[in-house]
């Protein structure tokens, strides 16, 4: 089960990464956003639902940790 928290705890890591790389490029220039909702265009042709789905998937990824950390670490 060990395995199973830092594979989730990974997995989310690289999540957020996204996110605020998407938010990075914005503000530094890298990348165009023309609508200014802090998706780059060439991102959101793409992977537009990966980005309107954000506070959905950040939940369910932090309810999984919730579960597994307590399956763990139970009271």
């Amino acid at each position: 089960m060990n395995e199973l928290l830092v594979t989730i705890i990974f997995i989310t890591a690289l999540v957020l990464g996204v996110y605020w790389y998407a938010g990075y490029s914005i503000r530094s220039g890298i990348a165009v956003d023309e609508n200014q909702n802090l998706i780059p265009d060439s991102w959101e042709k793409n992977f537009d639902w990966f980005f309107k789905g954000r506070n959905m998937i950040i939940l369910l990824l932090g309810i999984i940790i919730g579960f597994a950390l307590g399956n763990i670490l139970p009271v």
